[in-house]
């Protein structure tokens, strides 16, 4: 499964970055196939685990006096796939090449 989210703390500063950079240190430092980009962080793995990278990096934005997070989450559960991260956006350029 590939789980795209974002954690937002409210309440805080204006600069939430160093906030957010807790959240995706979690992700980063959890081993599982990643990518960030200026929206969202999308972690694949299976269900249990991603949710539990998930939980930590809210969790990790908390640990730093945060008291309320918003969490937005969009999931694809979809058995059978690996390396969903790549080969998405792969098939993707490649139907985009066959237009040139």
């Amino acid at each position: 499964m590939i789980v795209a989210f974002s954690v937002t703390p409210i309440g805080s500063a204006e600069d939430v970055g160093e906030d957010v950079a807790a959240a995706v240190r979690v992700v980063r430092e959890s081993g599982l196939p990643h990518r960030t980009d200026a929206m969202f962080t999308s972690v694949e793995g299976e269900w249990d685990e991603v949710m539990a990278v998930v939980k930590a990096a809210v969790e990790a934005v908390r640990a730093r006096g945060v008291s309320r997070v918003s969490l937005v989450l969009k999931a694809d559960v979809r058995d059978g796939v690996t390396d969903g991260l790549t080969s998405k956006v792969r098939r993707i350029d490649e139907l985009l090449a066959e237009d040139a």
